[in-house]
């Protein structure tokens, strides 16, 4: 599993050329501006949360030709996190109702921790790019069969987590509990379409070979996988065991702007954005 810086992601030159011509177009030394930006990590983290920088992520098209991923989750994150703050309030959804919840205040405490920011936004840039596997297998002596997967395909992961060793496990814990967060955050219409008829609101049927998982079900298959990622040897080696601790323990929170970032933000803008 490849190491995650948990500060705050590195802006490519084409990042900064972006923020600079944003921001402070006026401004005749750039140089200076994004040398500045790197080094201070206080006016990079305001210089990115500006309103101009929001504005224009979301009237540009075509901005993955622009920016990075990781650049356009920050800028949507931090937003989220200033709008949060003064809504005082998020919205939790029934299949019948919006019911107002007064816990504002903890879920943006959670984004002041930087460690957990810069996780979800990478996490968030990862869900841009599905990639596709294939294993092989030896079923008997001279026969081999070979599995094809996805990486948004929770059920293989699953399956996988029983049979690869121990220390291989732990990129399939933390994918399984991101895939968890990432519907529940971003697509949580979806999960409730899957499980329940919309109108009547009865429980669909199993459908053979097919998963079909709850809501709540999401929610205690992620904050289970982030618990294993946590526990994990090799988390240590990687600095992330406290913020898969975090999102065990603050799941709930933890969708939370990503639910204010899909109503808000994204619209019918999440199919383009996530394939």
């Amino acid at each position: 599993m490849p190491r995650l810086n948990l500060k705050a992601s590195k802006l490519s030159e084409r990042d900064l050329d972006f923020l600079t011509e944003t921001v402070t177009p006026e401004v005749k030394d750039q140089c200076r501006i994004r040398r500045v930006i790197r080094e201070d990590e206080d006016f990079r983290n305001k210089f990115i949360g500006d309103d101009k920088v929001f504005r224009r992520v979301m009237d540009d098209e075509e901005i993955f030709l622009k920016i990075s991923a990781g650049l356009f989750f920050e800028v949507l994150l931090r937003k989220a996190a200033k709008d949060l703050e003064k809504a005082g309030y998020t919205v939790e959804r029934t299949s019948t109702m919006k019911i107002p919840v007064f816990d504002a205040k903890e879920v943006v405490e959670l984004l002041t921790k930087e460690s957990l920011f810069a996780y979800l936004a990478d996490m968030l840039s990862s869900f841009t790019r599905i990639e596709s596997y294939a294993l092989s297998f030896k079923a008997r002596k001279g026969f081999w069969y070979k599995i094809r997967f996805n990486d948004l395909d929770i059920q293989s992961l699953m399956s996988f987590c029983d049979v690869v060793e121990d220390q291989y496990r732990l990129g399939f814990y933390k994918r399984i509990a991101d895939i968890c967060l990432f519907i529940m955050g971003l697509f949580p219409d979806y999960v409730e379409r899957e499980h329940r008829y919309p109108f009547s609101g009865h429980l669909r049927p199993q459908t053979p070979g097919k998963l079909t998982i709850s809501p709540e079900e999401y929610e205690e298959e992620g904050r289970k996988f982030y618990r294993l990622a946590a526990e994990h040897p090799s988390a240590k080696e990687t600095d992330l065991a406290a913020v898969f601790w975090a999102l065990h323990e603050k799941f709930q929170a933890a969708k939370k702007p990503l639910n204010f970032i899909a109503e808000h933000y994204l619209h019918y803008k999440k199919h383009m954005v996530f394939g």
